[in-house]
């Protein structure tokens, strides 16, 4: 019989087990510290700014009145599609730099999987 095949796991796979549950504390910590991050993200030089959290949550949304024209909704909507697209786009690359930490080289986050 091979040796480290004896009836348990070989010592070096006990110290992958330890590494394994050291990086996934790590990364447990990394993703409640990514909750508690923000961004704030404005659009239309500042009329419209939104806070987004790490967990991609709009916790704020401001509009600037003079932002708002009731002959012009159209203008308002562009200018929230545009904070809102950009909030996530910032939330999720914050988090891509994030979580890629624990990834090997050249596994590119799992295809977003962070």
């Amino acid at each position: 019989m091979p040796k480290g095949f004896g009836g348990g796991m070989p010592p070096n796979m006990n110290q992958l087990m330890k590494q394994a549950q050291k990086m996934q504390k790590q990364m447990e910590e990394a993703q409640a510290q990514l909750e508690e991050k923000t961004l704030e993200v404005s659009a239309g030089g500042g009329v419209v700014k939104i806070l987004v959290t790490g967990k991609k949550e709009i916790k704020e949304l401001t509009i600037d009145p003079a932002a708002v024209d009731p002959e012009d909704v159209e203008m308002l909507q562009d200018l929230l599609i545009s904070a809102v697209n950009e909030a996530l786009r910032q939330a999720e690359e914050m988090a891509q730099k994030e979580m890629g930490k624990f990834m090997p080289a050249g596994m590119g986050g799992l295809g977003g999987m962070f």
